[in-house]
């Protein structure tokens, strides 16, 4: 693999981003040096920017990267193959959503700030403030795809680090409380009726309530079936509760058996069955011409397609 080009900084750009050393950026991943030079060197998978004199050094962008990295890496990814996950994500995410202005950006950042603040004081009454100014600013898809999880995602992340995992907990607690709320308020009202599922261990609980949030619409119920929800029993499930779709959800990596298994599933089903999260996106290829549908995992193609597909099932 080509090295990617390097740029430098000269003494007076240094000012105009915060940037870290690559100790500070091995202390805040809990990635060493080594290991930040090799997926540089040898995999392209970062691009820090080097002063006149060589040093590296990184940017928030960089550190956010490293931990996406970490993350996949985690699900049992190799290394070798992360930037083509990471690459394809971004052309997807590109596709789906509109450009956002640097403002943007930055509104979000100080959002994330903000929560970063409330969590780290734990200030139960604080973090419900931010809670619901962002609601009250932003559509749903954009409170949680870019300013919530990615926080939430960061911490989880960085748990190593001494008051992490607490920190984390007290979000993630906070996080499944709020989300359950807006799932039970939506109402039973709904035309179509879709049961959602996590493949076991393939999720934590707050992507799957998130994701039957970005789902569900004033057409569309979604139940959630809870984490470890056998997939050999589904059909059970499907038989007595009778919905117009199942949508099974995961976010690692689809094992090469994927298909296989989706298609004997969806024989034993009278529903439709349907793939959500970053697996329908790495497996949408190899599921072309089967009776699986991939609705993908950028909330806003997620709920398109979806209602795409039950419009036309249920006129048919």
């Amino acid at each position: 693999m080509l090295e990617p080009a390097q740029s430098s900084l000269s003494p007076g750009n240094l000012d105009q981003e915060e940037l870290f050393p690559i100790r500070e950026v091995s202390r805040l991943t809990g990635i060493n040096p080594v290991t930040l030079r090799a997926w540089e060197r040898r995999y392209g998978l970062i691009q820090p920017t080097r002063t006149e004199s060589g040093h590296r050094l990184y940017s928030q962008a960089d550190i956010d990267e490293v931990r996406n990295i970490l993350g996949w890496i985690e699900r049992g990814v190799a290394v070798s193959k992360v930037g083509k996950i990471l690459a394809r994500n971004q052309t997807l995410k590109s596709q789906a959503e509109a450009p956002r202005s640097q403002a943007s950006q930055d509104d979000f950042k100080q959002w994330q700030l903000q929560l970063r603040q409330a969590v780290r004081a734990f200030d139960e009454r604080r973090l419900e403030q931010v809670y619901g100014q962002v609601f009250s600013s932003y559509p749903l898809v954009v409170t949680f795809q870019d300013i919530l999880l990615p926080v939430w995602q960061e911490l989880r992340s960085t748990q190593e680090a001494f008051g992490h995992l607490s920190e984390w907990l007290f979000l993630d607690g906070f996080l499944r409380g709020r989300v359950l709320q807006r799932l039970q308020l939506s109402g039973d009202q709904q035309e179509a009726r879709v049961l959602l599922a996590a493949i076991p261990g393939h999720c934590r609980e707050l992507e799957l309530l998130v994701a039957a949030l970005l789902l569900s619409s004033s057409d569309i119920a979604v139940t959630v079936l809870g984490l470890g929800q056998p997939v050999e029993e589904l059909h059970l499930v499907c038989e007595r509760m009778m919905p117009h779709a199942l949508v099974l959800f995961s976010n690692h990596p689809p094992a090469h058996d994927l298909p296989k298994r989706l298609a004997h599933l969806a024989l034993t089903l009278e529903c439709p069955l349907l793939l959500a999260g970053e697996a329908a996106d790495m497996a949408q290829d190899s599921l072309i011409g089967s009776q699986v549908a991939c609705l993908g995992s950028e909330g806003r193609l997620m709920r398109r397609r979806l209602q795409q597909y039950l419009a036309g099932h249920l006129d048919s």
